[in-house]
């Protein structure tokens, strides 16, 4: 056979243990040494320049060229230090993963003088050829022009030998071809509104910005038995294989002692990010063997983005050096849990104020319930395409079990605070409160603890859970770039925000006191999103048929899940907000489909190949073996006795023969049915053909190759099973 597990086995036996990683003695002595942050800034800029790029983040006002040259001069200067040899501008393209293109430093004269050169044209604009990128239809392929802009409130930082320089990317007609763009178009906007509304209740506020905690999970698997996997080395799941003996069921592996070989990893994994300014705080066992979890402190939301997207490079990167591979695909394995990517979401003022953390003062309890009202009433209006914003090929096979947040969307509160909102609802009278009933109010309001956590349990079946002092929305994947979901997020609340204060206002212009208008919008708001809220069991058969009822939707096949993105309402909300155009969201609908359908086309061929040039030769030399011996035991023995020792073993082919026979005629008929969809000019109707034709197609043959797994010598079968690829120690 072309792949030996054991092989790969006795390379992980030969191989020198990992030597591990000694500790800084303070973490703070080397966190963002490798990062152009404002520390940094001050020491290689002018304060002209320091004061511009600082402006530039607090308020997004233009850079000046001859100021960015200076800009880039300090940084060329910082990056040469810390041993830059080039640079790139690092761009996030609409398929989940970072793009770059690395330039060198050098420059030479007519006269042959050369010198590291960088200047502010380099910095703040790149053009890199845009043809082979995902475009969603918003350019033709021969039209190969793009352009990177440079987002001054990432700071750049040097990776390797490289410069990285964050920035947007978009096409030569300004179309957003990035997760970027658009995520800092929402995010102005929320600031923007938030805002007004924390107007209502301190003066002193003057911006809002979206805050964001990530929770990485993630597999670690042998990088020789990875490389004996060739559909794990394709498709970054595995294609095949029956169930180990032992695998969750204990539930040992999680928060269990780390493994020694895998803590030697996460120590460099978080040495690395340290260095590179992300403030990874917590490490620990998941649930899953062999599957992991990396979160760190909260951030504002951009830079915590990119970290991300960063933390998730650096990992692939490093998992090497320990011989390692990391698998992101939110399902790798089946019969055990899939991995997630929990975004822990909330809003913080610059005086120090997180909107969705319960106050002492009962007017500081005001404040927090209408953002927290408010955000619910945005999740009932577009809890559909926030759904959306997650839905892929891998979170496909990871919703449904109780493993993961259920497709119907909704919102968990707690008790307490379930409570408090009962209260609010039957308390606001028709008519304008007295001054007696809006002191009761606020009293009793303003007995809602600070952190509401330790007084209600978390309820782990919750798309949308709130934690205490933030919305934790679950359904992220963890291949997926987090800014999907908060465009979705942070547009639907911002939207919902203006809304209320425009009704607000509206009631303070008939003659409505300020908190009489607030407390009549908040109590029709909350009769208005009953419907999203959920306290229950998100995996039981009773919530979907209450869900029914409410008229929640579930919907689970991702074709479907995906029309979301264009429904009217959809399209109307990215671009009345100016967040993305018709065409961008219309854009980002088609990218989704495509590759939806070339991910299920790459696991169908991948599953096609191993089956026909692996399983099946397995299983006619393991069926060949079993029919020679049966020949010989006939010459050995009588009829009677014979037909007693060969009746286990006539069993045995039997059933490798009906399970080939079936995996024999079904790999063609998916190669036909595959032909049928490649000829599909309609993208919708070309997804929808593989999610509900093919891929089923794939399920079922994987079930007879597993079949044949249990059957066949473990000696002779070609591939790393489950119990090698999720116990390495």
């Amino acid at each position: 056979m072309a792949f030996s597990r054991f092989k790969a086995l006795e390379k992980i036996l030969d191989r020198e243990p990992v030597e591990d990683v000694s500790d800084y003695s303070n973490i703070s002595e080397y966190f963002g040494i490798n990062v152009f942050d404002s520390k940094t800034m001050r020491k290689y800029l002018s304060k002209e320049a320091f004061d511009e790029v600082t402006e530039s983040i607090k308020k997004g006002k233009r850079i000046d060229r001859k100021i960015a040259d200076q800009i880039a001069s300090g940084m060329k200067s910082w990056a040469l230090e810390r041993g830059a040899k080039r640079y790139t501008h690092w761009f996030q393209p609409l398929n989940d993963a970072t793009a770059e293109k690395h330039d060198s430093f050098l420059k030479i004269e007519d006269d042959g003088e050369s010198f590291e050169d960088f200047n502010g044209e380099m910095l703040v604009q790149q053009e890199p050829d845009a043809s082979s990128l995902p475009s969603g239809g918003l350019r033709d392929t021969f039209e190969a022009r793009g352009y990177t802009a440079w987002d001054p409130a990432s700071p750049a930082f040097v990776f390797e030998d490289t410069l990285c320089i964050p920035t947007i990317f978009i096409s030569y007609n300004g179309d957003a071809l990035d997760y970027k763009t658009p995520l800092l178009k929402a995010l102005n906007r929320i600031e923007k509104s938030a805002t007004s509304i924390c107007q209502y209740f301190d003066k002193n506020v003057k911006s809002v910005k979206s805050t964001l905690g990530w929770e990485q999970e993630y597999f670690l698997v042998d990088s020789a038995l990875y490389q004996a996997r060739p559909d794990l080395v394709l498709t970054d799941r595995t294609l095949m294989g029956h169930s180990s003996a032992k695998d969750q069921q204990l539930e040992d592996h999680y928060f269990g002692a780390i493994p020694q070989r895998v803590k030697a990893y996460m120590k460099d994994l978080e040495k690395e990010c340290f260095k590179l300014g992300i403030p990874v705080k917590t490490r620990h066992n998941e649930v899953a063997p062999n599957q992991y979890e990396l979160a760190p402190i909260f951030e504002e939301t951009n830079k915590a983005v990119d970290h991300n997207q960063l933390t998730m490079a650096v990992m692939k990167k490093l998992a090497k050096k320990h011989n390692f591979e990391v698998l992101l695909h939110e399902k790798p394995f089946e019969g055990v849990n899939g991995s997630g990517k929990h975004n822990n979401w909330s809003l913080a003022t610059d005086t120090g104020v997180n909107l969705l953390s319960p106050g002492k003062k009962p007017m500081e309890n005001v404040q927090f319930l209408v953002f927290m009202v408010n955000t619910l009433k945005a999740l009932n209006e577009h809890g559909d395409l926030l759904r959306a914003s997650t839905a892929s090929h891998g979170n496909e096979r990871r919703f449904g079990a109780n493993e993961a947040p259920p497709s119907i969307i909704s919102a968990f509160l707690g008790s307490q605070l379930t409570e408090v909102l009962d209260m609010l609802e039957k308390e606001v009278p028709e008519k304008e409160m007295t001054p007696d009933k809006k002191t009761q109010i606020k009293l009793d309001l303003g007995k809602i603890p600070e952190i509401l956590a330790d007084n209600t349990d978390r309820n782990r079946t919750s798309p949308f859970a709130f934690t205490g002092n933030r919305f934790e929305f679950r359904s992220v994947g963890s291949s997926q770039n987090c800014a999907a979901s908060l465009i979705v997020l942070n547009t639907a609340v911002a939207d919902q925000l203006e809304s209320f204060k425009k009704e607000t206002d509206e009631l303070i212009e008939q003659g409505y006191k300020k908190d009489d208008a607030i407390f009549r919008i908040l109590r029709k708001y909350i009769k208005e999103s009953r419907r999203i809220q959920f306290e229950g069991d998100g995996y039981s058969e009773e919530w979907i048929e209450e869900a029914k009822r409410r008229g929640l939707t579930n919907v689970t096949n991702v074709p479907d899940v995906l029309k979301s993105y264009v429904d009217g309402k959809s399209l109307d909300l990215f671009e009345r907000f100016n967040v993305m155009t018709k065409s961008e969201s219309k854009a980002r609908y088609h990218i989704r489909l495509e590759m939806y359908v070339k991910n299920i086309q790459i696991e169908s061929r991948s599953l096609g190949d191993l089956v026909v040039n692996h399983i099946l030769p397995t299983a006619i030399s393991y069926q060949n073996k079993l029919i020679e011996n049966l020949r010989g035991l006939k010459e050995l023995f009588d009829e009677d006795t014979y037909e007693e020792v060969a009746s286990g073993k006539l069993d045995t082919i039997e059933r490798i023969a009906k399970h080939s026979s079936y995996i024999r005629s079904k790999v063609p008929e998916m190669i036909n049915q595959r032909k049928i969809a490649n000829k599909m000019d309609d993208i919708e109707e070309q997804a929808q053909y593989y999610g509900k034709t093919i891929k089923p197609m794939m399920d079922d043959i994987r079930y007879h190759v597993d079949k044949l797994e249990l059957i066949i010598d473990d000696e002779i079968w070609p591939l790393p099973k489950y119990r090698e690829l999720l116990f390495t120690k």
